[in-house]
């Protein structure tokens, strides 16, 4: 039987803020949700995509040349990309043109063999920190057959495991990998399914059942709040969110606050951003919100991001 296979858009090693100890995080493409604020507009996309660094260019036109249709054209020496021209098979056609790696590819197919040797290398981390594995995303069980793969390989090497979701899937695509995840990170965003739906693109109906039923089938949750100005930083608000854990019986849940670090990375994919003048909350005004969060119900934990 072939091995499944996996779009992956990004490996990142070393980290401390998606599961306990030191992880290597495996970002799966694609994503049901558009969050205006998202901050891997790279992972919204289920397929391999054009990414643009303009740092790199250096301005040789060999991608005009290159363009069979227009896809990119010049102004003077500058290149002009037009992003609608240059999915698929046109994306990995103009990045092979490019000398000097300004133009690059978000998303490329890895077998689980070769994702597990990469999570190899870190071993002692993970043994000595109490760290392991963490996907994410976009949302990893759009991709569930070579997320249940990978969680299962890693779980036959000892790694711990855990896996960040946005809730917005399939039962079944959660259930498939109870057996073989040992935390799962669980967005939670806002309790109301009109301002989910604007914010997100979604509602919240399958996010919240979802959630119960992983709550009743006995997983191990941390439910993560990204705490969003104008959209769930009101105290009554946090309130409410906090009710509707504790009802669930989830104890274990932190606030992250707004950030805009991904900003940049929408003009490299010729998308917009649309929370430019949006800026982060100060940090007294979070620290009031964790007071508020952390007096409707325990169990808040606010880690730094």
């Amino acid at each position: 039987m072939e091995e499944s296979r996996g779009n992956v858009f990004d490996i990142q090693r070393y980290s401390i803020h998606d599961g306990d100890g030191i992880r290597t995080v495996i970002f799966l493409k694609g994503c049901p949700l558009r969050c205006r604020w998202c901050s891997n507009p790279e992972s919204q996309s289920g397929g391999p995509q054009l990414f643009y660094s303009q740092s790199r260019c250096i301005r040789c036109l060999s991608c005009v040349k290159a363009s069979a249709d227009g896809e990119i054209t010049a102004d003077g020496q500058e290149p002009v990309i037009h992003w609608l021209k240059c999915g698929g098979e046109t994306a990995l056609k103009l990045a092979e043109a490019c000398p000097a790696d300004a133009l690059l590819i978000k998303g490329r197919e890895m077998t689980i063999e070769e994702v597990m040797q990469v999570i190899r290398r870190d071993r002692m981390f993970y043994e000595r920190s109490g760290g392991g594995v963490t996907l994410s995303g976009g949302e990893p069980l759009l991709q569930p057959d070579f997320a249940k793969g990978l969680l299962k390989a890693c779980r036959q090497e000892g790694f711990s495991t855990a896996v960040e979701t946005t809730g917005h899937v399939l039962w079944e695509n959660i259930s498939g990998i109870l057996p073989f995840t040992d935390l799962f990170l669980y967005d939670f965003k806002s309790p109301d399914p009109d301002i989910h739906r604007d914010w997100t693109g979604v509602d919240n109906k399958r996010i919240l059942q979802n959630l119960q039923q992983l709550k009743t089938a006995g997983a191990n949750i941390h439910v993560r709040i990204p705490v969003i100005p104008g959209m769930n930083d009101q105290p009554e608000t946090l309130r409410k969110m906090a009710g509707m854990l504790d009802r669930l019986g989830i104890g274990t849940r932190s606030l992250l606050p707004f950030h805009q670090y991904g900003s940049g990375k929408y003009r490299s994919c010729g998308m917009a951003y649309s929370m430019e003048e949006v800026q982060p909350l100060p940090e007294t005004r979070m620290a009031e919100l964790e007071e508020v969060f952390a007096g409707s119900s325990p169990g808040l934990g606010m880690p730094a991001v």
